[in-house]
């Protein structure tokens, strides 16, 4: 497990915003500013005030209530897990804005799940001032990568790893997805939930679960977030 000690981060005194949900609220910028819009989401009020606090100290960013194309969307979670994950996906493959994450740790089998979903930039909460949170977010919205030199190396690791893995095939992959298999991966990768794919696939539910179910057995994949990372290494999606 990667992971990074646990600190308080507080707000600024005289800051105010007004929330609702997972999102934070703020004014809008003055003509004629240049500033990255920023959204910020938590699975708690103070660690997503706090966050809205340090970045809203540096006037190159302008706080949002809603990401979507041309935004930011910085994300605090303690570990990640399939829903942050499906957050993620729903952030940058349907909303259209870039993504931070700010997370307590990381284990390295997640690492390239967490960049297949399209995160460039990760901080450590540890390390979130909020320097290196603003930091993170421009680089985010150049479409740069910015991760902690621990990671970077691990993440090396592993993309070698795959490569040395996918060099070494002298034949055709003896697994593959079906046509509707990718159709539920797809829309899973996307964000919608067993309910929302049998309805745009004109499928059951049961139907749903079954294809889950069944190429996750097939291929020895742990969940949802695994099947949908071998979908995006393999190109099926």
């Amino acid at each position: 497990m990667l992971s990074s000690p646990r600190t308080t981060t507080t707000s600024s005194p005289g800051t105010s915003s007004a929330t609702t949900g997972r999102t934070i609220t703020a004014g809008t910028s003055r003509p004629g500013d240049r500033r990255v819009p920023v959204t910020v989401s938590a699975t708690d009020p103070i660690s997503r005030e706090g966050a809205a606090a340090q970045l809203r100290r540096h006037p190159e960013v302008e706080l949002r209530a809603e990401s979507g194309p041309g935004t930011v969307a910085l994300l605090v979670e303690d570990a990640l897990d399939e829903e942050a994950l499906v957050r993620l996906r729903r952030i940058v493959r349907s909303e259209g804005a870039r993504a931070v994450l700010v997370v307590g740790a990381l284990r390295e089998s997640e690492l390239l799940d967490v960049v297949e979903c399209g995160v460039g930039a990760i901080v450590w909460r540890h390390e979130a001032t909020a320097e290196r949170l603003v930091q993170a977010v421009l680089a985010a919205s150049r479409g740069d990568g910015d991760l902690p030199a621990d990671l970077l190396g691990r993440l090396i690791q592993q993309v070698a790893t795959l490569h040395r893995g996918a060099a070494g095939r002298t034949d055709t992959p003896a697994f593959g997805l079906t046509s509707r298999e990718v159709d539920v991966l797809r829309l899973v990768s996307e964000g919608f939930d067993t309910g929302e794919i049998a309805g745009k696939l004109a499928y059951s539910e049961r139907t749903v679960k079954n294809v889950m179910h069944g190429l996750t057995t097939r291929l020895h994949l742990r969940n949802r977030a695994h099947a949908v990372a071998f979908a995006l290494r393999e190109g099926y999606i």
